[in-house]
């Protein structure tokens, strides 16, 4: 969310900062709505002192002019109320600006390769995709999912179901004993306003699952990702800065219509309404986001150098960025099947841009109120990993070697057989 404040000490450069993340905004409507609202503050303001001097009069002839005041100040405050909603509308629907060393670009064909990372595994046979290693190996089962949910959902089977659970656990414990993360377990539902402060509402609610609640009840969404419900934790609060930065760590279901995705990975558990994902949260003094950015991410490709999976490390263009990040660090991982790289992560700070909308603060040492910084970052998709590890790992009699670092949390097996 933007500070009208902020916004209209320069609204040119404003309208300059969104074109390079190719949005367009009415920067006149803006300006217009803002000058109202400050206009009708300016005139309440004015009635407000002439009805405080008509109390002070005996004059018993002012009392009906006292009572036209307050009218036309209750018609004032309507006007006013209109005004300030359709401006919030606006602004809540603006992006966050891009941070000056974000590359300018329309879509994901102009983000720049940072850096790679592992060996891509050389095979003497065609290499399976994950799905299919699944499905032979009776692990996997879509059509039985399809049947009792729906497409885009998968049952997970056996020793996979208990892989599955393994990296869950193994990238927890890397982010709680190495990384010092705090682990939460959160409620999987999240309220409107809880959803608008880190910015999936307005903007995103067709990609929300929305619950069926009593008539008069407060909306509930099922959470797209624990980043929402981690982030608001310091929702209306001041927090102390001696408990900053704050690192939180959580492994949740999330849960995502995946609105403008028809026809895109279709088969297979890439792109599903329901997966799992450990989520990590920062909250920090706003001017250290960038520094915790880059640990962020280190904290993400630590898990890929431990599994012994071949990455890379891209920058989003402006085009490319979430909708609340002012810059994104996106961590892809090899697929043989597919012979590219794919996203396991993304790791954005979004300055004091979630901040605002959540209204949450800190008093630095100047005794000075200050929005938090905060990021969020996938510290991995434990499905994707899972599909990386199929595929990265796969044998050519469709057995699937385990990554020594998992072994301890799979019974100290080796290889995963349909046996």
């Amino acid at each position: 969310m933007h500070n009208i404040k902020d916004i209209r000490k320069d609204l040119k450069s404003f309208e300059e900062h969104l074109k390079k993340r190719f949005f367009n905004v009415d920067i006149d409507e803006i300006k217009k709505l803002d000058e109202n609202n400050r206009e009708l503050i300016q005139k309440k303001e004015t009635l407000e002192q002439e009805k405080k001097e008509i109390s002070k009069s005996k004059d018993q002839n002012l009392f009906k002019r006292s009572k036209e005041i307050s009218s036309e100040i209750d018609n004032y405050s309507k006007e006013q109320t209109e005004i300030k909603n359709r401006l919030e509308n606006i602004l809540s629907s603006i992006p966050n600006i891009p941070h000056l060393d974000v590359p300018i670009g329309k879509d994901e064909n102009e983000n720049l390769e940072v850096s790679k990372s592992g060996k891509i595994p050389e095979f003497d046979f065609k290499p399976k995709s994950h799905f299919d290693l699944g499905e032979k190996l009776g692990m996997l089962d879509f059509d039985l999912a399809t049947k009792t949910t729906g497409a885009r959902f998968v049952f997970v089977k056996g020793k996979l179901a208990l892989m599955e659970r393994a990296i869950t656990n193994f990238m927890l414990d890397t982010h709680i004993h190495k990384n010092s993360y705090k682990e939460i377990s959160p409620p999987l539902m999240a309220s409107a306003n809880t959803m608008y402060g880190t910015g999936q509402l307005p903007k995103f609610e067709n990609d929300q699952f929305e619950l069926k609640m009593e008539e008069g009840s407060d909306r509930k969404f099922l959470i797209p990702t624990a980043e929402v419900i981690l982030t608001n934790i310091v929702k209306n609060q001041i927090v102390d800065k001696a408990n900053l930065p704050m690192r939180l760590v959580a492994a949740t279901p999330c849960f995502r219509k995946e609105a403008g995705s028809y026809g895109k990975d279709t088969k297979g558990m890439i792109r599903q309404h329901q997966f799992y994902k450990v989520e990590m949260v920062s909250i920090v003094e706003n001017q250290n986001c960038l520094e915790e950015l880059e640990r962020m991410t280190n904290c993400a490709t630590d898990i890929l150098d431990q599994l012994e999976l071949p990455y890379r490390k891209v920058i989003l263009c402006t085009g490319d960025m979430g909708f609340s990040a002012e810059k994104t660090y996106d961590i892809e991982v090899w697929l043989p099947s597919e012979n590219k790289y794919r996203e396991i992560s993304s790791c954005s700070s979004c300055s004091t841009f979630q901040a605002n909308r959540m209204k949450s603060r800190y008093k630095n040492d100047n005794k000075e109120t200050l929005f938090v910084g905060t990021l969020n970052g996938s510290g991995l998709a434990v499905g994707r990993t899972m599909i990386a590890i199929m595929e990265n790992y796969q044998q050519k009699d469709g057995s699937i070697e385990i990554p020594k670092v998992l072994r301890p949390y799979m019974n100290n097996m080796d290889k995963i057989t349909s046996n």
